[in-house]
């Protein structure tokens, strides 16, 4: 071979390995943006995003429930008379439920961790773990003997997988905060952002995981221990660019890594969930209504194998929870264990019988629909983040927990450790708003004197609820104001309200809850009844599930054509 030949194949040789260099590093983009042809996701750095999110994964123990148009209230049978379930078409979008209610397992976890976090054997957190505990004496009965659920029910194992009772309305919110922070912690350590087995070893009061605050100041988790963040503590290899700066240390919601929050669901997720609809559709059409989570009107079994079983756990009549000796009705007296009956179109259990469940809405007699037909909820309260002076987050100390005692005399916290400060919106957010104007939304066209369109804020209104120059009165959610504080040895002193001028027991703290229980009559295992209690109280009969709101499309599987 002749040295021209030599020098013509080196060169087309260099033209190749160069080739193949461009090309490598133009692989190291996932692609390019439309927007400006930039490289996203460039090793080189600039904009960083998850271009390959292949959709939302279902969080622990929740199942997915398609949103969709439903009917919501209209029971067949409104035995009360108490017209608070007008039907109305609402739109729900696509969320996930727990398959099952929470159970006293899942509570105890949740104890454990507050006992471990927050020691009651100190004085400055012993309110936290006494404020989370159920309450175990709403077994009692002035004239039954219960001692047995009031002394076991919580932690023997025999009721580990019954669903958690005793739990106010505010207890349950505060589960399913300290659940969110827990998925999502667990979730960063699996991909490499949190050191392995930060959340056992290295977690204290003062030094513990929070979602949002992972979010807005990540350097600030743990209690500002950013070593366990640190890609030298961590499975995550550091990418650095050409500058020497490092990317993607920590994750943010463009990675599509963190899930939204484990919440109550709203009560009209949680009547739309429990009717199961899907049996009934027929392309974009409901053939019918069900009473029931299941098919049919009744509430019995028609399939030969199990002809004639309950389909839930409920009181059939005076003095009967359960049946006869060696022939039960539903297989329970009290509580059941989960899943003990067949789930509902959408495989969730338990959505009629077992326990009463609460949702996230304050309750009012009416559902106004003909202001909001989407994703109803009546409860915003819209907060913001406190902002200290140098622009940072503002951060919850061992020192700033807040705690309030509750009209029934319990304390809870407030806050805790970790978590980010939350002030009301003000003018900044409300200023030339059409779709919100004040932080505080419970309220809005609820019926009452503010409602009305001769309606004028020139009064003041004294502790009765009454203008002070007694030419209006409040009276529509006129309710008791119990009131309980602490003297200056520790003692609490409680006041019931003695006013005669009360014309109701509906307040802004009067939550919703649905579904019938073990302790009620087959009226209330429709979903669509509706009964209200005091978020602050708790009983034998009522305990709760989490519901996550979907992020990116409205199903799971791709739409084909329905024609």
């Amino acid at each position: 071979m002749d040295m021209k030949n030599v020098l013509t194949i080196r060169v087309l040789l260099v033209l190749a390995i160069a080739s193949t260099m461009v090309g490598c590093k133009r692989s190291s983009s996932s692609n390019s943006s439309r927007a400006t042809g930039w490289d996203i996701n460039s090793r080189d750095g600039g904009f960083q995003y998850n271009t390959s999110f292949k959709g939302q994964e279902a969080g622990p123990g929740l199942v997915f429930v398609e949103g969709g148009t439903f009917t919501m209230g209209k029971v067949q049978d409104d035995v009360m008379h108490d017209w608070n379930n007008t039907p109305n078409q609402q739109h729900v979008q696509s969320f996930y439920m727990d398959e099952t209610e929470v159970t006293n397992l899942m509570y105890l976890e949740y104890l454990d961790w507050i006992k471990r976090v927050y020691p009651p054997t100190d004085e400055n957190y012993r309110a936290i773990y006494n404020g989370a505990l159920p309450d175990t004496l709403v077994w009692r009965d002035r004239l039954g003997f219960n001692e047995v659920m009031t002394e076991n029910y919580l932690r023997h194992p025999g009721y580990a997988e019954y669903p958690v009772v005793g739990v106010s309305w505010i207890q349950a919110v505060e589960f399913a905060n300290w659940r969110s922070d827990r998925v999502n912690e667990a979730k960063l350590e699996d991909a490499g952002y949190i050191a392995r087995d930060a959340k056992l070893n290295s977690v204290s009061a003062d030094a513990t995981f929070n979602t949002d605050t992972y979010i807005n100041a990540p350097s600030q988790v743990y209690g500002g221990n950013d070593s366990i963040t640190s890609p030298a503590n961590t499975r995550r290899r550091v990418q650095t660019t050409a500058a020497g700066d490092t990317i993607n240390v920590h994750a943010t919601r463009e990675t599509g890594l963190i899930s939204p929050k484990y919440r109550l669901p709203t009560e009209a997720e949680w009547e739309y969930a429990a009717l199961g609809l899907t049996s009934l559709r027929s392309y974009n059409v409901y053939r019918g209504r069900k009473k029931y989570p299941w098919d049919g009107q009744y509430t019995r079994s028609g399939k030969r194998k199990v002809r004639g079983d309950q389909l839930a756990n409920f009181k059939q009549g005076k003095g009967d929870y359960g049946g006869i000796a060696g022939w039960s009705d539903d297989g329970a007296d009290i509580t059941n264990q989960v899943k003990s009956y067949e789930p509902n179109d959408y495989g969730l259990y338990d959505m009629a019988g077992n326990v009463a469940e609460w949702v996230a809405d304050v309750y009012r007699p009416i559902v106004d629909d003909e202001f909001t037909d989407f994703n109803y909820y009546r409860g915003n309260v819209y907060t913001k983040n406190a902002i200290n002076e140098d622009g940072t987050v503002k951060i919850v100390t061992t020192e700033d927990i807040v705690f309030d005692t509750l009209p029934n005399g319990k304390v809870i916290a407030r806050n805790l450790p970790g978590e980010i400060h939350q002030v009301p919106v003000d003018e900044n957010e409300t200023y030339l708003r059409m779709n919100f104007d004040t932080s505080d939304n419970r309220n809005f066209r609820d019926g009452d004197k503010r409602s009305s369109r001769q309606y004028r804020d020139n009064f003041n209104e004294d502790e009765d609820g009454e203008v002070v120059d007694g030419s209006h009165t409040r009276k529509m959610y006129n309710s008791p104001k119990h009131n309980v504080e602490v003297d200056s040895s520790g003692q609490l002193i409680r006041e019931y309200d003695q006013s005669d001028k009360r014309t109701s027991l509906i307040n802004d703290e009067v939550r919703v809850y649905k579904g019938g229980s073990w302790k009620d009559r087959e009226y209330w295992l429709d979903p669509a009844t509706r009964r209200y209690f005091p978020q602050d109280m708790a009983t034998d009969y009522i305990g709760f599930r989490c519901a996550m709101s979907r992020v990116g499309s409205k199903s799971e599987k791709k739409n084909k054509t329905k024609n």
